[in-house]
């Protein structure tokens, strides 16, 4: 098992329908380092760190990776602008380092500098508490990975974002920060730490945990797809399980160690042509901030910050919260965005620490790592950007349990997966036999394992041909995402290999049959099982649809649960 931090690459492992086969059958056999227990960007997280120190490690995660928190951030790797009024520079600095690796170092072919517009309503003041914000914001940990902010007249900043009302500003503040495809990149996290020597299974729910005396020695697990029971054993059991903490706690029957609320965060999605900007935008707003951001043909406009105590498994957008957005937005557009040209809507649940504070947008971002009782470790709070530390913050906790002699999370170095040759590979892009607008989609969604499809696309021409009603993904990648990146359900293709699911306006109703039948022979399903793989994704569109029509949390969630859950075959 490789921990040599001089030794940074590792053969391709793809997370196929064999692979997870061998992992069900190997984590019931020995007794495991570690085992965690979430397939959100933490836990992937914390399988690689452990992993990548020459542990013994285990992930199971119920649904896919990125289900939940993962996939339905602002897609931001960021050090958190507003973190700064808040005088929270440690945050800042750390999350602007962990922004540089991930640019530079790590995920290069999956994270990349964006450019932000901040409109300016005051004269002097206003540009010089906001510039000097920007200023530190440009100075501080591993922020010179991208080029530093620069000050904008009123008809500057109008040539870049022409789109704008024009009393939506005097002036402006452009700065950088960067983006990311939060459920790929998390995936590929989990397949690095596959690479490194983990079992990473999805579908995989833990059902209890395992109790000798006060110590806590591993879990029973239930393969989703089969039913199948498995008993685990583990020195140590990482939670990495976001709103869904406090769970944990009760599972093992102890006083939780914090308490975690969730917050509803909401997004829209919406072509690119329909906002005339060519930067990014970071509006504030009553309680937070909004981003525009932009993504491929499309934006992303978000988020709310409400607080949520119904189902934490399928968060519902519902009327009030598109309407909250579109109104902030419209409130500085030219020409207004209405809901015909929405694209797709996405809520996500936000895990924040509770504090004596009377709003959720008040409490910390910034992670807790608790170790209850022995072979026990629970994480929860943070962001996105900072993942990595927490994952070997709470690696070095359970080290305790461990006991045994493993170097320290060296994950600094460690690029994931498609990141080895990626720049060299991207300055020769127009040698791979493909539009250039192609390659430069392809090489940013898997960087270097962009030959594993060109692999494919030689053997299967019709492969290379786009998905009918998803035209700017390839067949290739429907295959792929069965083949390699451990992908289970048509909804695991469609809402998180690719992002059809909120990027074509009919939510990817047209594309769902062409892609269940592309990886259905990959997943051994028969006609009946197809259909029902397609059945229920429609069945799911048709849900959330009708709870953007509701006038609140209560109905939404209500109708979001008409959707029926997946199934076994």
């Amino acid at each position: 098992m490789n921990h040599d931090p001089r030794r940074t690459t590792v053969s391709s492992l793809p997370l196929s329908p064999l692979y997870r086969a061998e992992s069900l059958r190997k984590i019931g056999k020995h007794e495991l380092d570690v085992l965690v227990v979430g397939g959100g960007v933490t836990g992937a997280g914390i399988a690689l760190d452990a992993a990548s120190r020459g542990l013994s490690v285990a992930l199971v995660e119920a649904r896919d990776f990125a289900a939940g928190t993962s996939s339905r951030s602002s897609k931001l790797i960021h050090g958190g602008l507003r973190y700064l009024e808040q005088l929270d520079f440690k945050l800042v600095r750390e999350a602007l380092k962990e922004r540089g690796l991930l640019l530079q170092k790590l995920a290069p072919h999956l994270v990349r500098p964006v450019k932000f517009l901040v409109p300016l309503q005051h004269r002097v003041w206003e540009r010089g508490y906001i510039g000097a914000g920007v200023t530190l914001y440009d100075t501080l940990g591993g922020a010179r990975a991208l080029p530093r902010h620069r000050h904008l007249s009123r008809r500057r900043a109008f040539e870049v974002a022409p789109g704008l009302a024009d009393d939506a500003l005097i002036g402006a503040i452009q700065y950088y920060d960067a983006q990311v495809d939060d459920a790929r990149h998390t995936m590929m996290i989990a397949r690095t730490a596959a690479e490194q020597g983990a079992s990473v299974l999805t579908r995989t729910r833990m059902t209890e945990l395992l109790r000798e005396g006060d110590r806590v020695v591993g879990a029973k697990v239930v393969d989703l797809e089969s039913g199948a029971e498995i008993e685990v054993r583990a020195k140590t059991v990482i939670a990495a399980t976001g709103v869904w903490s406090d769970d944990m706690s009760k599972a093992a029957g102890i006083p939780a160690p914090f308490t975690v609320r969730a917050s509803k965060g909401v997004h829209l999605v919406v072509p690119r042509e329909k906002i005339d900007l060519d930067t990014g935008l970071i509006l504030r707003t009553e309680k937070s901030v909004l981003f525009v951001i932009p993504w491929g043909r499309h934006w992303i406009v978000g988020t709310t910050d409400t607080e949520w105590e119904l189902d934490r498994d399928h968060p519902a957008a519902s009327r009030a919260d598109v309407d909250y957005v579109l109104d902030h937005l419209n409130a500085v557009l030219r020409k207004p965005i209405t809901h015909d040209d929405i694209e797709g809507v996405y809520a996500g649940l936000r895990p924040l620490l509770a504090a004596k504070a009377a709003a959720t947008t008040k409490l910390s971002r910034e992670h807790a790592v608790a170790h209850p009782v022995p072979g026990l470790v629970i994480i929860a709070g943070g962001k996105y950007t900072t993942y990595r530390v927490m994952a070997a913050d709470a690696v070095d906790v359970a080290m305790e349990d461990v006991a045994k002699p493993a170097p320290p999370s060296w994950t600094d170095r460690l690029p994931i997966a498609g990141a080895e040759g990626y720049h060299e590979l991207w300055r020769n892009r127009a040698t791979l036999g493909l539009p250039m607008e192609r390659a430069e989609h392809l090489l940013g969604r898997y960087g270097t394992r962009i030959t594993d499809l060109l692999a494919m696309i030689d053997k299967r021409p019709e492969l290379g041909e786009p998905i009918p009603g998803a035209e700017e993904y390839l067949k290739a990648e429907a295959v792929y995402a069965a083949s390699h990146e451990g992908a289970l359900h048509l909804e695991d293709v469609l809402t998180r290999r690719t992002r059809i699911s909120i990027e074509v306006t009919d939510r990817g109703v047209t594309a769902a049959p062409e892609v269940a039948a592309l990886i259905a022979p990959l997943l051994g399903w028969d006609a009946a099982r197809q259909q029902r793989e397609v059945d229920n994704y429609l069945a799911r569109v048709k849900a959330e649809l009708s709870a953007q029509d509701q006038p609140d949390d209560v109905a939404a969630n209500a109708s979001r649960l008409d959707a029926p859950a997946l199934l076994p075959g």
